[in-house]
């Protein structure tokens, strides 16, 4: 089976599974194929322990069986995680959140607006691409960033109403209904992070990922 680039994890277990800094350092390292013994000797811990973490990876689907070889008279099952990188849904961590269409009366200057969006965009495309994974086919997605820098509170306003009407004019073009697949596009913005002269980001800094 094809390793994933990206997987959503949409359920508690799976976010569980992932805790804790040896979990955590084992699911790294099994980016490649590697057993338990393999892991147990770069870490420096028992492979009882590591073979442990490794089945509970495997009961949250977060690791999967690539091969079983013969090694000194015992089976050894060989393991891969099965994505490159984990992207957790933001609903598991908060399960009872909103729905976007209650935020502030969908208030497009709300900071929960754009964030109940953000989870929203999160959780779709991360099982579209599941979807298109599991049938060896690629999601046509498109993205456009860009950094700006506004005086006053007035100029993002003034950049928000003058790109809404600029969208809209455009979206005419393509609201017709015909053969094809319809597309959400969402537009949104915030303040980019303070960064150190030659380092990370400070909230970058601040947070710690959850990855393979």
């Amino acid at each position: 089976m094809a390793q994933h680039a990206v997987r959503l994890v949409e359920e508690p277990e799976g976010l569980r599974a992932a805790l804790g800094p040896l979990r955590r350092a084992v699911l790294e390292r099994m980016r490649e194929p590697a057993s338990a013994t393999e892991i147990a000797a770069v870490l420096g811990v028992p492979r009882q322990r590591v073979n442990y973490h490794i089945k509970e990876l495997e009961n949250a689907g977060l690791v999967e069986l690539v091969e079983e070889r013969r090694r000194r008279g015992c089976t050894e099952r060989v393991m891969r995680a099965t994505a490159l990188a984990f992207v957790v849904d933001p609903a598991v961590l908060a399960p009872s959140a909103r729905p976007a269409s209650t935020v502030r009366a969908r208030d497009r200057f709300a900071a929960e607006h754009l964030m109940s969006t953000a989870a929203g965009t999160v959780r779709e495309v991360g099982r579209m691409v599941a979807a298109a994974d599991a049938k060896n086919k690629r999601l046509l997605t498109f993205t456009v960033e860009t950094e700006l820098w506004f005086a006053q509170p007035a100029d993002v306003h003034r950049f928000t109403d003058a790109v809404a009407e600029a969208i809209a004019r455009t979206a005419e073009q393509h609201t017709t209904p015909q053969e094809g697949r319809p597309y959400r596009v969402v537009l949104g913005g915030y303040p980019a992070p303070a960064r150190h002269p030659n380092g990370p980001d400070e909230e970058g800094s601040q947070v710690e990922h959850i990855s393979a």
